[in-house]
């Protein structure tokens, strides 16, 4: 049970960080809404953090990079710093927990260095969490404030797009991972105090044992140095 929920750890981890890289590819963060008085559509317009593309009559999509990081909204803006920032972290958290596993080689018989190992994988986990969570949750709210905006044409307005709804799904992910590893980490550091407990206890019964022996053997020399005067 327990090294099946390392595993589950790890399946999870490399599943949010998959997330992560789909979340931020996609240009699939705002989309064109389609409201007002013209029902027939030919051309979609769709937003992400690295280009836009124009998708007409869901055949032809074409595409183009933003020529200038300046020319994006502020909350793109910083979508773009912090999910580069999370698909590092869940990289690096993934590398941690995979070394950090009772069954890996990492660390040797170090149990201390390794536990240290998986938890710091686990606090990763939570940070990459809150570097997807926030700059996804951001983006939706500046969509519908956008869109229940009267003052905003109804041309300028967008709606959520897919990218939106797997980064909600992966920043899930990556709570749960990390809440799993921090799990076991808790579970792993207590058999260890309790390992260094009985360590304890069985050091000082043998010392007490070896006082109780010497103190016999002094008693048993004195004893015969008596009889002997």
């Amino acid at each position: 049970m327990q090294a099946k929920s390392e595993i589950l750890a790890l399946v999870l981890g490399a599943l949010g960080l998959c997330g992560t890289i789909v979340t931020t590819c996609l240009p699939h963060w705002r989309v064109s809404a389609f409201i007002g008085a013209n029902i027939i559509v030919m051309e979609e317009l769709l937003e992400g953090l690295w280009m836009n593309c124009y998708r007409q009559a869901n055949i032809n999509i074409q595409c183009k990079v933003y020529d200038s990081l300046l020319i994006l909204p502020p909350e793109l803006q910083a979508a773009r710093g912090l999910m580069c920032v999370s698909i590092v972290l869940a990289f690096i958290s993934l590398l941690l927990t995979g070394f950090g596993i009772q069954k890996s080689s990492c660390c040797g018989d170090n149990l201390k260095s390794k536990n240290i190992t998986y938890a710091l994988g686990g606090i990763l986990f939570l940070l990459s969490f809150l570097t997807t969570l926030i700059p996804v949750s951001w983006v939706a709210h500046t969509v519908i404030s956008n869109f229940y905006n009267p003052t905003t044409l109804d041309a300028q307005k967008r709606e959520l797009g897919l990218s939106l709804f797997i980064g909600w799904a992966t920043s899930g992910v990556l709570l749960i991972t990390g809440i799993i590893v921090l799990f076991r980490y808790s579970k792993r550091s207590a058999k260890e105090d309790q390992r260094y407990i009985e360590a304890y206890h069985m050091v000082k019964r043998n010392e007490q044992k070896a006082d109780s022996v010497d103190f016999s053997r002094a008693k048993s020399s004195f004893h015969t140095n008596q009889e002997y005067v």
